[in-house]
């Protein structure tokens, strides 16, 4: 199963790579099941490799001048307090045993990936569907919506682990018309502070196994790499559908296996 998670982390980075988000939310699903690291732990893993290989991406774009940090700013700010506020206070606050009901316990590990599955399940219906444009220009108000959107994502990286590219993505095309190429720099550089963040907040309670998180963090940053070199050769737009559905059948497995297990 090692061999297989070391080959789904190169998938990670590919997808981020490829089409700039979707892949990190796989990252917890195959730090749990395919590394047997437990559910909490995971979402600490997964902000350390999913901000490295943000960063990692997000180099080429910055090189070509394709990140918009104004936008980081009123994005990333209010993002990073919702990080600190979901991981130092709402993820320690959720109970061990949530709920009961005869002989059916829902665990916090079990709420934890059946979030991740809801949100998988979202997060593969807005690669599946083309990003339509709101009818809102570069102004206040979209700005504004903005960083209410960067309050929701901050939430979920604290809470799941995840970066949030294909919350980030639709956000700053349809909001603000950001051309694709910058708005997916951007949200890579945006991705690598939210999950940074979420990390550093955690290591006070959180014992690292280094050589193990560095060797999946190395196998991801390959995959950015070989994904932005296909990316100049194949239009990411093209394959995101694809990588949709398999985002979706991903997620309807989690959602069965955790409410049957």
């Amino acid at each position: 199963m090692e061999i297989a998670g070391y080959l789904a982390s190169v998938l990670i980075g590919v997808s981020l790579g490829l089409i700039g988000g979707g892949g990190s939310i796989l990252t917890v699903p195959v730090l749990v099941y395919l590394f047997s690291i437990g559910t909490v732990q995971a979402t600490v893993y997964s902000l350390f490799i999913v901000g490295v290989t943000s960063i990692a991406g997000s180099v080429s774009y910055f090189q070509k001048a394709w990140v918009d940090f104004k936008t980081v700013i009123i994005f990333g700010v209010p993002s990073v307090i919702s990080v600190f506020l979901s991981r130092n206070f709402l993820l320690p606050a959720i109970p061990q045993k949530l709920i009961q009901i005869g002989s059916v316990i829902i665990t916090k590990d079990n709420f934890i990936m059946l979030l991740f599955a809801v949100l998988m399940v979202g997060a593969a219906y807005k690669m599946i569907r083309k990003i339509q444009s709101e009818n809102l220009s570069e102004s206040n108000s979209g700005y504004l919506l903005v960083a209410v959107q960067g309050i929701i994502v901050g939430l979920l990286t604290g809470l799941i682990g995840a970066g949030g590219g294909f919350m980030i993505i639709p956000a700053l095309v349809g909001l603000l018309k950001m051309p694709m190429k910058t708005a997916i720099g951007t949200s890579l550089v945006i991705i690598a502070l939210n999950s940074l963040s979420g990390f550093i907040f955690s290591l006070h309670h959180t014992t690292i196994h280094w050589s193990f998180l560095l060797g999946v963090t190395a196998m991801a940053v390959i995959g950015i790499y070989i994904g932005s070199f296909f990316s100049r050769r194949i239009d990411g737009k093209k394959l995101k559908p694809a990588f949709g559905w398999f985002i979706l059948v991903m997620g309807t497995y989690i959602l069965a296996k955790e409410i049957l297990m």
